[in-house]
């Protein structure tokens, strides 16, 4: 693994929080360590409450279970649930190491 995606790991799991990915029939789920910066000046002037959620998951717990992060999947970070609108994965050296997770609603 690289420098940057060893940097980007740590930095995930030292201040990421549990986040769980489900299916939309709830027929599969996963709990992640996630990393979600801060909501930018923008987007409380709007409101947090349906602002959009830019998530960094590692691939650790998602490589374990088989479970693959995609478009229509739930997500909930504490008492709110988004939708996945789209779910890239991050790649060092052509090793999957994480994925980048872009959700809206917030209810």
């Amino acid at each position: 693994m690289s420098a940057g995606a060893s940097r980007r790991r740590r930095q995930i799991l030292r201040t990421g929080r549990p986040i769980v990915l489900s299916r939309a029939d709830l027929s599969a789920s996963v709990t992640v360590t996630g990393y979600a910066p801060p909501p930018q000046a923008s987007q409380l002037a709007e409101g947090v409450g349906k602002a959009t959620l830019l998530a960094q998951i590692t691939a650790d717990e998602t490589s374990r279970t088989g479970y693959e992060p995609r478009k229509g999947d739930n997500l909930r970070d504490g008492p709110k649930t988004y939708t996945l609108t789209d779910a890239s994965p991050v790649f060092d050296r052509g090793t999957l190491c994480g994925w980048t997770l872009i959700a809206s609603g917030g209810s």
